[in-house]
């Protein structure tokens, strides 16, 4: 797995990355619209079935600690051929499961693979490029795995109608496997040899002190993790939102989804187009705006008008389009802290998004998705929350006149 293939030009590297990065979202948002067939299926209950999220995502958060140190030790393309192969093996093993604890555990097995795709790419992006022109890929990237999360429920739903369930891990193992076959042909090495940082336990701990010790790396990953959590608590309660308060069934689940997509992939766009004209500061500010705009509006029509399409849904467009705005500035200049070990910066910053997404997940989502004016008011919370880490990190950043990128202090 380490010959290397022919370089790729950046307009070849961006679907390529975007394709990996979709084994996420596919894993989740593709079998929502099966939760019930499932719970009936495998004789538990709602919440029960709420876990498969959890126990997936908290796999997640822990393994994207080590994606990104494997890849700066070992090379990208090596733990991204690695972790893809164990995906696919464990979305056929959900397939093939007989019960709900193997289940659980084939969950957990797809959580610890499938974070790679997404971390590991970053790190290679700043391998490649750097200032505007990875802010513009980096957003490329975003548009094209926009796509992701608007066409996986409505395929799980059409495939729970027509094969069940099963099928559901069956595509994904199948997506999986050819994703590592273009990996296999196509996925350059950006992480030379010489570069590389040995494995160890006490240098990962040194390494992950220093960036928790930095409260510019901190803020930014929190706030982060704040914006995306806006989004998160309406897709990790898509079964009761879509069905029980906008009264949808399970092949309609498309009503959440595309808005939300639409906005993401609108605010790619949008970062990519401001990536040589604006600085970080003005991108961000942009960003919030649209954000906080978003989340008032939809506080708004939570509390004054009956859940229905489009009314409730056409507010997550607009939030989420901030969010897709601010991630990519804020990502890279979360990479350009530690320029040194930018595969560990991606795993960390990661980590405090999916342990977030894990508890909101688990915890919070059971208690407050069931009152749809809760869930707008968490979700302001949410973006105030990520606003004032960013409002903290701009203050301790450098200055960068005229760049897209701000050098670390």
């Amino acid at each position: 797995m380490s010959a290397a293939p022919p370089p790729l030009k950046a307009a070849h590297l961006a679907p390529l990355l975007a394709a990996l990065a979709m084994l996420g979202p596919f894993s989740i948002d593709t079998f929502f619209p099966a939760f019930r067939v499932m719970a009936a299926d495998l004789g538990v209950s709602a919440t029960a079935m709420q876990q498969t999220i959890s126990v997936y995502l908290a796999a997640y958060a822990v393994m994207s600690l080590f994606h990104g140190p494997l890849s700066d030790a070992y090379g990208r393309r090596n733990t991204i051929l690695v972790s893809t192969a164990l995906f696919a093996l464990a979305s056929a093993g959900c397939m093939l499961t007989p019960g709900f604890t193997g289940l659980l555990f084939f969950r957990a097995a797809q959580g610890l693979a499938a974070g790679a795709g997404l971390i590991v790419g970053r790190a290679i992006i700043r391998d490649r490029f750097a200032g505007p022109d990875a802010q513009k890929l980096m957003s490329q990237i975003s548009l094209i795995f926009g796509v992701a999360p608007a066409i996986a429920p409505v395929a799980g739903g059409l495939l729970v109608g027509v094969s069940g369930w099963r099928s559901i891990f069956g595509v994904l193992a199948l997506f999986s496997a050819a994703v590592w076959l273009w990996c296999l042909r196509m996925l350059p090495e950006t992480h030379a040899p010489a570069a590389r940082r040995p494995l160890s336990a006490r240098a990962l701990a040194q390494t992950y002190g220093g960036m928790l010790r930095d409260p510019v790396f901190v803020a930014l990953s929190i706030g982060l993790a704040g914006n995306f959590g806006a989004l998160f608590v309406y897709i990790a309660s898509a079964p009761v939102f879509v069905m029980d308060h906008l009264h949808l069934n399970e092949r309609q689940f498309a009503w959440l989804f595309v808005p939300a997509i639409a906005g993401m992939m609108l605010g790619a766009t949008v970062s990519g187009r401001l990536a040589h004209s604006h600085t970080p500061q003005q991108t961000m500010r942009i960003a919030y705006q649209l954000m906080g705009g978003g989340v008032l509006v939809n506080l708004l029509v939570s509390a004054l008008l009956t859940p229905s399409v489009p009314w409730t849904v056409l507010p997550i467009t607009i939030f989420s389009m901030g969010m897709a705005v601010a991630f990519p500035t804020a990502s890279l200049l979360l990479l350009d802290r530690f320029p040194a070990t930018r595969g560990a910066v991606s795993s960390l910053q990661s980590a405090f998004i999916l342990t977030s997404n894990a508890v909101l997940s688990g915890l919070t989502v059971p208690l407050i998705s069931h009152h749809i004016s809760w869930l707008a008011a968490y979700a302001t919370g949410s973006i105030g929350l990520g606003y004032c880490c960013w409002c903290f990190a701009s203050a301790r950043l450098k200055p960068a006149a005229g760049s897209a990128v701000i050098e670390g202090v």
